[in-house]
């Protein structure tokens, strides 16, 4: 994906918006189960500075997908300590899954529009929605991806904490180098490593065709 000014200027707007939303999640998810952390570190907030990892930022416009500061909690604050660490990863990708219908509905709102459905900058309108609902199908996927420190992992990582707390430890460090590297290879060697794109294309376009688009 070229940067492009284009480029940036269609996927900015939704990375801010579905990064900020995605770790007010996160935080407000540890509020609710008795954590206070996050509220304490400023991040129960939807102002994007206190999210937003400008490198992580930068990622998305180039590659599609990245990440935000990771919003921080207390396990031995939890009630149910496994069960809610879970419930707390899981909270950022639904919330950019929900983000992505929310946008693909107002784009079909608009596409049902008179003025939205002939206007050449309607279309282009239209167009830019559709752009924001597919950025936040993508961070719903790739957050999803059991490697740490992605939330996926966090459905076995809360119990290698117990069990294997030094398998946890390597698993973290070498994730996000690993991470990393295949993003980068993807998009410089034009490969599908993870094939998040043929899963986010399939989403985004099962969607469209539930919202009668034609």
């Amino acid at each position: 994906m070229g940067l492009d000014i284009i480029t940036i200027l269609e996927m900015a707007p939704a990375a801010v918006i579905g990064l900020t939303v995605h770790e007010f999640s996160h935080a407000y998810a540890a509020y609710r189960l008795g954590d206070m952390t996050a509220k304490f570190d400023g991040r129960l907030t939807l102002n994007p500075l206190k999210h937003i990892d400008w490198f992580g930022f930068l990622l998305i416009v180039i590659a599609g997908f990245g990440w935000a500061k990771p919003v921080q909690f207390n396990p031995i604050n939890l009630k149910n300590e496994h069960r809610d660490e879970i419930i707390i990863a899981f909270a950022g990708p639904i919330s950019n899954f929900l983000l992505a219908i929310a946008f693909i509905s107002i784009a079909r709102i608009l596409y049902v529009s008179n003025f939205f459905h002939t206007s050449g900058i309607g279309i282009e309108i239209i167009h830019l929605i559709l752009v924001w609902g597919v950025i936040n199908f993508g961070l719903f996927v790739f957050n999803l991806i059991p490697i740490p420190p992605l939330d996926g992992s966090h459905f076995y990582m809360t119990y290698l904490q117990d069990m294997h707390p030094r398998l946890m430890m390597n698993l973290y460090r070498w994730g996000t180098f690993g991470l990393f590297v295949i993003i980068i290879v993807e998009n410089q060697f034009h490969l599908n490593i993870l094939h998040l794109s043929d899963f986010v294309g399939s989403i985004t376009t099962f969607f469209i065709k539930l919202l009668h688009f034609n």
